[in-house]
């Protein structure tokens, strides 16, 4: 049989100095050194007769025949993805590593602990946490399960919804504030979230109620905004169960149902029935219902067995 004129390893090697731009960049993504890449890019454009890239000062660019090259390569990189992610589906023994992505917000106050329970019930299985606010993708592997609050799950993922998380008005003591009427929302500072969380209910209502001129200070995550208002920083909408943690902030409102939002375990359809995914979720969903009353505001948080 005639050997292929280009192979798998041609093809990331392309894909890898289209990415980075230079050799040196496409050595380190791919693991090898600097002069393998020179010596497989030149003898790959030796084999096909054609160049690849066009060399500059500013790095390497494609040439029409690479970019029609990435583009297959790119084809290629989803189809063994795809092919992995239905293999690993098909693993029934619950041991390997599992990669899980959440925020830092959920990890600190609700998670750590119950993912400390799952490795000592399933020491065969390695956890890989990802933190971030930013939505991983579990089609390309990114992550194998994601745990999130949210209103809207991906359609492309499973899983389930295992809580609601309220929100509610919340002022460290030392401001002296004991109650607030809406009619008084714009006499004082509060705290908001940053521009990559404006989507979330409580960041539209904070801008339709109070108004952007009143919030003082911003912050990009959940966790920051918590601690900000606890050192008194300003008023601010915070999930109930968190503000619990803080002896020294008072309730403004009631748990607030117009801008709660809900917990969702989820993972790609080809993965929910790997052994490791099926048993990492039922333990952190028995686990999260275990708290669900302290989560939704109807059981202080001391309380929680």
């Amino acid at each position: 049989m005639t050997p292929p004129l280009v192979s798998w390893d041609d093809y990331r090697t392309v894909l890898a100095v289209s990415l980075a731009r230079s050799l040196a960049g496409a050595a380190e993504l791919l693991g090898v050194n600097q002069s393998t890449v020179f010596r497989r890019l030149g003898a790959m454009e030796e084999r096909l007769g054609a160049r690849l890239f066009e060399r500059s000062r500013t790095g390497y660019s494609l040439t029409p025949a690479g970019e029609e090259m990435v583009k297959l390569a790119n084809k290629m990189a989803d189809e063994i993805v795809d092919f992995e992610r239905r293999l690993t589906g098909q693993d029934l023994r619950p041991q390997g590593d599992l990669r899980v992505t959440t925020n830092d917000t959920l990890l600190v106050h609700l998670l750590t602990p119950i993912f400390a329970s799952f490795r000592k019930l399933n020491p065969g299985i390695t956890l890989d946490i990802v933190v971030g606010n930013e939505q991983l993708n579990l089609s390309r592997r990114d992550a194998d399960v994601a745990i999130r609050a949210t209103n809207d799950p991906p359609e492309t993922l499973v899983g389930r919804r295992v809580a609601n998380i309220p929100w509610g008005i919340f002022a460290a003591k030392s401001l002296g504030i004991t109650s607030l009427d809406p009619a008084d929302y714009r006499a004082h500072s509060w705290v908001g979230l940053g521009d990559n969380l404006h989507n979330l209910k409580p960041a539209k209502w904070l801008a339709q109620n109070v108004g952007e001129d009143r919030i003082g200070w911003r912050i990009n995550t959940v966790l920051g905004l918590a601690e900000a208002v606890a050192e008194g920083a300003g008023i601010g909408v915070i999930p109930w169960f968190i503000a619990q943690t803080f002896p020294n902030l008072v309730a403004l409102s009631e748990p607030r149902t117009e801008y709660s939002g809900a917990l969702w375990l989820l993972t790609h359809p080809d993965l929910r029935n790997t052994a490791r995914v099926r048993t990492f979720m039922d333990h952190v969903a028995t686990e999260i219902g275990k708290r669900r009353a302290v989560i939704e505001g109807t059981k202080p948080l001391q309380a929680a067995g």
